[in-house]
């Protein structure tokens, strides 16, 4: 079986461009007869800013994959920090890992070149924890011996990293990991937000995944659109309103409002339209959601039953890795 591996890092607030773009698919991919899915709270990733957000964003991002469908029965879905063998991997990985590879990664060259361009020194302010996260990355992919890892084009970097160390590792001990591969999605729908641009937190203009539908309704009415009056036909190619609208709906529904546009839908009769097909899709998981973040054991216990379940298999295997670096006992 093919294991495929998703890690989810818990910060910010999920929207609905994650859903369409990402958490939908993923659930669906994972219920895919040949493989075995891995889906994973990347804490220790998150690890730097403010300590209570990243713990209060662990119970709700957990929460939301749970009501939006994730079977933990079906995957193995489990905290990082309860796999202390990632870890000890990472400190392995480490001592095969040359400095000059970690030098390369994107996001360490956009810190050292942005204290360039500032006068500073150009590793002021650049902790060990953004330096060497690829190293911890790989730990996590390799440790579970997963062989496709689905990522942003901004990731693809570091999984091809989590290769090229498991390449160096194997020449020198022998073949341990096997070597994945970055499986991106061309067809990923990135959609526009509340002023057109890229629906991102970095731009403020995000609709929250599990807004209440009253506020789901008034962030919809503030999506921009053009002058067009009622009547005059619109095009759906420049229009955020038809982008989120296709997202959501059935192809059947696509080509109708299609149809409506050219006959000259008015705006605010589209945003309703918009509103009542996002509201009628995340109205049960949004009631989920609610119930799960009032009942933060539940989502423990859930998350503690599946370090169980994934360390059956990290265990183990760290014991045979640990022998393959000469770490073993010196008599029985």
């Amino acid at each position: 079986m093919d294991i495929v591996l998703t890690g989810i890092k818990p910060t910010g607030t999920l929207h609905i461009g994650n859903y369409v773009g990402a958490i939908k698919p993923a659930i669906a991919a994972s219920a895919a007869r040949g493989v075995e899915s891995y889906f994973f709270l990347a804490d220790y990733h998150a690890i730097g800013g403010d300590a209570e957000l990243v713990a209060r964003a662990t119970l709700e991002i957990a929460a939301s994959w749970l009501a939006l469908g994730l079977d933990p029965s079906k995957v193995m879905f489990y905290r990082q920090s309860d796999i202390p063998e990632i870890l000890e991997l990472q400190w392995i990985l480490t001592s095969v890992t040359a400095k000059g590879l970690m030098n390369r990664a994107h996001a360490y060259k956009a810190a050292v070149d942005e204290n360039t361009a500032a006068g500073a020194d150009p590793d002021q302010a650049v902790m060990m924890n953004l330096y060497s996260y690829p190293i911890l990355m790989a730990a996590d992919i390799l440790m579970f011996k997963a062989a496709k890892v689905p990522v942003g084009r901004d990731q693809k970097q570091h999984v091809e990293m989590a290769r090229d160390i498991a390449q160096r590792f194997n020449h020198h001990y022998g073949e341990t990991f096997v070597l994945p591969e970055a499986v991106t999605r061309d067809e990923v729908a990135t959609l526009p937000g509340l002023d057109g641009r890229k629906m991102s937190k970095s731009y403020g203009n995000l609709i929250p995944l599990f807004a209440d539908s009253k506020a789901l309704r008034k962030l919809v009415m503030k999506i921009k659109t053009n002058s067009l009056e009622p009547g005059q036909p619109k095009d759906t190619e420049d229009s955020a309103l038809y982008a989120i609208y296709r997202a959501f709906a059935r192809p059947d529904e696509t080509a109708a409002v299609r149809e409506r546009y050219a006959a000259g839908i008015g705006w605010g009769e589209m945003k309703q339209l918009l509103f009542e097909r996002i509201d009628a899709e995340l109205a049960p998981a949004r009631a989920e959601y609610e119930r799960l973040i009032a009942s933060p054991a539940e989502v423990e216990k859930l998350l503690l039953a599946g370090a169980e379940k994934a360390r059956a298999v990290s265990r183990p295997f760290i014991a045979e890795i640990r022998k393959r670096v000469g770490i073993r006992r010196l008599a029985r």
